[in-house]
């Protein structure tokens, strides 16, 4: 058995050995408790109970000395990120390039050595983001938990900047490629406008100010290529 068949089999075999949906759901529709005690504003108790977010596979691959291709890597991606005050929000780093990349075939795998999440002119970024379910009915986000959550988001996907005032509006000079892989997803603009979007739909995002709802009880998984831009005004 070679080694990207032993890693499907393993991913398999615990995924089918995980609980059924219903717990998973109902843990999942906490839309998030942060763990510092100063924060005043709690999802509900159930978020305590969140599984792990979804495990899948990174096949990286290159050319050995004889230029033969193989896989270079077969495995979960070396950087997965969690959040404390949002159970159900995480990212999976699956890769990254800086300028043109050099396709020698054996390049060292970028990701234990990006530090911002977002990138430069020239640069793209490859990653998967589980969106949380909606909130439940009722809950309300105070400006503290707000604060906390943002500031955790800060510190471990460094590069994404949240507006203050308006409630995870943000900004990013990139053109972004997003595929909605699982679930569905709101995408709003300026003024309000919205669209509804479903598995299968894609987004070209051409670094305009934007946030995103989910409208589900159940989390959303979208894939996202970002690619460093210039703004220009005019």
């Amino acid at each position: 058995m070679n080694e990207r068949t032993k890693n499907r089999a393993a991913i398999e075999r615990k995924q089918q050995a995980a609980p059924e949906n219903t717990s998973r759901r109902r843990a999942l529709a906490a839309f998030g408790a942060f763990a510092g005690t100063s924060v005043a504003a709690r999802a509900p108790a159930e978020a305590a109970d969140c599984n792990a977010p979804l495990e899948m596979l990174r096949v990286r691959t290159g050319r050995d000395p004889t230029g033969k291709s193989v896989f270079a890597s077969v495995g979960p991606s070396p950087r997965i990120v969690n959040f404390l005050s949002m159970p159900a929000l995480a990212f999976w780093d699956m890769y990254a390039t800086q300028g043109a990349p050099s396709l020698t075939g054996r390049e060292e795998d970028p990701i234990p050595h990006v530090t911002n999440m977002v990138p430069q002119a020239g640069e793209t970024r490859f990653f998967l983001i589980q969106f949380p379910p909606r909130p439940p009915e009722g809950w309300q986000p105070t400006a503290e938990w707000y604060e906390a959550a943002v500031r955790e988001w800060g510190e471990k996907t460094p590069g994404f900047v949240f507006e203050k005032g308006e409630y995870w509006m943000h900004t990013t000079d990139t053109v972004d490629y997003d595929v909605v892989v699982r679930g569905e997803i709101v995408l709003e603009l300026d003024d309000g406008k919205t669209v509804h979007l479903r598995q299968g739909d894609c987004i070209v995002q051409n670094g305009t100010r934007h946030r995103w709802f989910n409208p589900l009880d159940e989390p959303c998984l979208m894939a996202v290529v970002m690619v460093g831009g210039l703004r220009k005004t005019g």
